[in-house]
C-alpha cells in the first residue's frame, strides 16, 4: 500500500513519529463548511478568506485539527446567480474575487465613497443569505475604485513582481480571458473574432496593448491581493494547528480557460454527469466538457501535474471530486440535457447484430397514442399537433425540430408558454419521449450499443416481450457492473498515481453513487482515503453504516454539501429515522420527530468514535448539538438539492464566527467529546 503522506506544513508530530499512524492509531477531526458560508462582522455581506482565521480560533479551542473548503476558483461569467455554482470554473489556477476582505486590500480616499462602501456592506452582512449578484456588483465597484487609485504603486512592489514572475504563465491567459467577456459580452470564446482560438503571442500583445492593458493588469491586481490574503489565512491557520483542505471538482467550464488555451485536452461535444440516484432520479448533467485522457497522457498528465502544484500552494489535502471519474466518467452526448442518456466512458460497448427493424425499436424514441395522455394529459391533443408527427396509426416521432433533448430545452429557453406550468409539462414530457430508448448507439463502433440506464422504468421496455425483457436485462447486468471492472481500475492506474506524486498534500476521494467494485481496493492500494456517509452505505444490503466498520483509510460525515443536514435528514421520513434510532442508537422507544440535541450529540459521538482517521462534519451538524444556538430554519441550511440546476449557493451561517468563539458551553461539550474520541 501507497504511503499516505501529510504537506509539510502541519502534522510534523505524524511525520516525526509514524508508528501511530502506520498502526491506524492515529485520528483526527475537522469541520466543512464553504468560505462563502462563513459569517463574521467585518465581511462583506458572504464569507471571505481573512474569516478562516476566526474559524481557526475556534477550531484551536475546541480541538479540530482541519477545515474542509469547497472549490474558490473563479466562476465568473455573467455576474447573475449560476456563477455561484463553485463547481463551474473558468479556471483551474485563479481565485474567485468575491473572497477578498475589502479592508485588507486598502483604504478608499474618497470620504463618500467610504461612506457608500460601508453602508453596502451593512445591508448586505444584515440578510440572512449570500447575495451573490449583488455582493460581486458592489465588490466590483470597490475593487475599480481601489485599482485606480494604487495599482501604480502596487505594480511596483517586490512582492507584486515576485507574485507575477511565479504565476506569469497562466496569469496572463486568465487575465485577457476576463478581459475578453466583459469586451464581448460573453464567456462563449467561439463568438469572440479574432481571440475565438487562442494564439499564445496574440494574447502576450493584446497584453502589452496600451489602449487594453490596464483592463487586463486589474485582474492581476485582483489574483495578487487574493494570493495574498489566502497565505496570511493559511499561515494563521497553521500557527493554530489547523490544516486547509481544499477540493478539486472533476470538471471544468465549457466557457473556461483552459477550454479556450487548451482545446485539444477536453471533449467539448460531450458532457460530464452522473447516473440516475436517489437525489436525482433523471441523473445529473453538469454540463462540463469530458477530459481526452489520451491527449493528457502524451505530457504525462502535465496539466494535472500543475494544477496540483498551484495547489499546493495554499492546501495541506484536497478532496477529489467524483474520484470515480478517474476511473470512468458518465458522458453524455451534446445533443442531450439528461443524465438518462449518457453511459460510461471509457467502456467496452456491447456487439450486436440487430436487423433494421430491431435498429428502429431499440435505438429510437418508441411514442405511441395509448400513454401520451398519461404523460400530457390535457394538453394532449396540442402536443400531438404541434411537436409530434403520426407515422402509422398510433405510431409517432417527434418533429425534426423537437427530435432531441437539446433542441427541446432550447426552443423552450427562448419560447416561454403563457402558462409556466403548461410549459413546464409539456417540456418535461418531451425529454422524457426523447429518453424512450432501449439502447443508445455507439457512433465510434460499428454493430455496437450501449443499454440506456434504467430503461426498465420506459413504455417501451415495458412493452417488449418476457424474452426480450430477459435478453436485455442480461446484457444489462453484464454492460453496467462486470465487463468493464478490469478497463477502469486500468485507466485509474494510470491517472491517479500521477495525481498523488505531483505534492505532499493529502489525498482524500469523493467515491459515492455507482461505485465499481474495483474503486475501493484501488484507492486502499493507493493510500486515497475514502469517503462514508452513515445514510449512504456502499454495501446495498444495509440502510445504515456503523462508523466503527470504516476502514481507517477514510473520512467518515454525517452530511456533505449535497444532502440535506443532520437535522433536515431526520425530519425527512419517520420510518427511517425511527428505524436508525433503535439500530443504530440503541433506543427501544420512537424517535422524536425533530432531531433533538440529545440525538445529535449521540449521532455526532458515534462519528468522532468512528474508525476512520478522520471525521470531518459540517460545521451546521456540529451547532445541531445545541438547542438554544442552532438555527430554526433547517431545510435553509442546505447547501446544494443535486436536482435542481438552478440551485443558489447562498447558504449563510446563521450564527457569527465571533459568537461561536465566545459560545462556552457549546465549545467545552464539543473539546470534551473530541478528546474522549482521542482525536486531539
Amino acid at each position: 500500500m501507497r504511503q499516505v503522506v501529510f504537506n509539510t506544513k502541519v502534522f510534523t508530530d505524524v511525520l516525526s513519529n509514524e508508528k501511530p499512524f502506520v498502526e491506524g492509531k492515529w485520528k483526527a477531526a475537522g469541520v466543512a463548511v464553504p468560505v462563502f458560508s462563513l459569517k463574521s462582522g467585518n465581511n462583506f455581506g458572504t464569507g471571505e478568506f481573512n474569516d478562516l482565521k476566526l474559524l481557526a480560533d475556534w477550531c484551536h479551542k475546541v480541538g479540530l485539527k482541519m477545515i474542509q473548503i469547497l472549490p474558490i476558483n473563479d466562476t465568473r461569467t455573467d455576474g447573475s446567480w449560476s456563477n455561484s455554482y463553485p463547481y463551474k470554473a473558468i479556471s483551474t489556477k485563479a481565485l474567485h474575487p468575491i473572497y477578498l476582505n475589502l479592508s485588507s486590500m486598502g483604504t478608499l480616499y474618497d470620504e463618500g465613497d467610504k461612506e457608500y462602501f460601508e453602508k453596502q456592506r451593512s445591508l448586505l452582512n444584515s440578510k440572512d443569505y449570500v447575495d451573490y449578484p449583488e455582493v460581486m456588483r458592489i465588490k466590483n465597484l470597490f475593487f475599480e475604485k481601489l485599482f485606480s487609485q494604487s495599482w501604480h504603486e502596487t505594480k511596483n512592489r517586490f512582492d507584486y513582481i515576485e507574485f507575477f514572475r511565479e504565476n506569469e504563465e497562466w496569469l496572463v491567459p486568465y487575465a485577457a480571458f476576463c478581459f475578453l467577456c466583459s469586451h464581448y459580452q460573453t464567456s462563449d470564446f467561439s463568438l469572440w473574432e479574432d481571440y475565438s482560438v487562442f494564439d499564445k503571442d496574440k494574447i502576450e500583445r493584446l497584453a502589452q496593448n496600451d489602449k487594453y492593458r490596464e483592463k487586463i493588469e486589474f485582474h492581476y491586481f485582483l489574483q495578487y491581493h487574493l494570493d495574498k490574503q489566502l497565505k496570511d489565512a493559511v499561515h494563521y491557520l497553521h500557527e493554530q494547528g489547523v490544516a486547509l483542505k481544499g477540493d478539486i471538482p472533476i470538471g471544468i467550464g465549457r466557457h473556461s480557460v483552459e477550454a479556450w488555451t487548451s482545446p485539444e485536452l477536453f471533449n467539448l461535444n460531450a458532457q460530464a454527469g452522473a447516473p440516475p440516484d436517489s437525489f436525482a432520479i433523471e441523473g445529473q448533467n453538469w454540463g462540463f466538457p469530458t477530459y481526452n485522457w489520451d491527449v493528457m497522457a502524451k505530457d504525462n498528465y502535465k496539466w494535472w501535474r500543475e494544477r496540483l502544484a498551484q495547489m499546493s500552494r495554499y492546501f495541506d489535502a484536497y478532496r477529489i471530486d467524483h474520484i470515480l471519474g478517474f476511473f470512468r466518467i458518465w458522458e453524455i452526448p451534446y445533443n442531450n440535457t439528461q443524465g438518462l442518456m449518457g453511459y460510461f466512458s471509457p467502456d467496452k460497448s456491447l456487439e450486436l447484430h440487430l436487423d433494421k427493424n430491431q435498429i428502429d425499436r431499440y435505438t429510437k424514441p418508441y411514442i405511441r397514442g395509448h400513454f401520451l395522455n398519461e404523460i400530457f394529459d390535457i394538453f394532449t391533443d396540442e402536443v400531438r399537433e404541434k411537436y409530434l408527427n403520426e407515422t402509422s396509426f398510433s405510431y409517432f416521432e417527434l418533429k425534426p425540430e423537437f427530435d432531441t433533448q437539446r433542441k427541446i430545452t432550447d426552443y423552450f429557453s427562448e419560447n416561454h408558454l403563457d402558462n409556466p406550468e403548461k410549459e413546464d409539462k409539456i417540456k418535461k414530457g418531451l425529454l422524457s419521449l426523447c429518453a424512450e430508448v432501449i439502447f443508445l448507439k455507439d457512433d465510434k463502433k460499428e454493430n455496437s450499443y450501449r443499454p440506456r440506464i434504467a430503461l426498465q422504468f420506459t413504455h417501451s421496455y415495458n412493452e417488449l416481450s418476457n424474452e426480450e425483457k430477459d435478453n436485455i436485462n442480461k446484457l444489462y447486468d453484464d454492460y453496467f457492473y462486470h465487463r468493464n471492472e478490469e478497463l477502469w481500475k486500468e485507466e485509474a492506474m494510470k491517472k491517479l498515481p500521477q495525481l498523488l506524486s505531483a505534492s505532499n498534500m493529502m489525498v482524500c476521494g469523493e467515491d459515492l453513487g455507482m461505485v465499481p467494485k474495483c474503486v475501493p481496493e484501488t484507492m486502499q492500494q493507493l493510500g486515497i482515503l475514502s469517503l462514508e456517509v452513515q445514510r449512504m452505505p456502499k454495501n446495498p444490503s444495509e440502510t445504515f453504516v456503523n462508523p466503527k466498520s470504516n476502514n481507517y483509510l477514510s473520512v467518515d460525515t454525517t452530511s456533505t454539501h449535497d444532502t440535506s443536514t443532520l437535522r433536515g435528514w431526520w425530519e425527512e421520513n419517520g420510518e427511517t429515522t425511527n428505524r436508525f434510532y433503535r439500530e443504530m442508537l440503541g433506543h427501544q422507544e420512537g424517535a422524536p420527530f425533530f432531531a433533538e440535541p440529545y440525538v445529535c450529540q449521540e449521532i455526532i459521538k458515534q462519528h468522532l468514535d468512528s474508525s476512520s482517521m478522520w471525521v470531518i462534519l459540517p460545521i451546521q451538524d456540529y451547532i445541531a448539538m445545541d438547542g438554544e444556538y442552532r438555527w430554526d430554519q433547517t431545510q435553509r441550511e442546505q447547501i446544494n438539492v443535486p436536482a435542481d440546476p438552478d440551485n443558489h449557493w447562498c447558504y449563510k451561517m446563521h450564527q457569527s464566527l465571533e459568537s461561536l468563539n465566545e459560545r462556552q458551553g457549546f465549545n467545552d461539550m464539543l473539546s470534551a467529546m473530541i478528546k474522549e474520541s482521542k482525536r486531539n
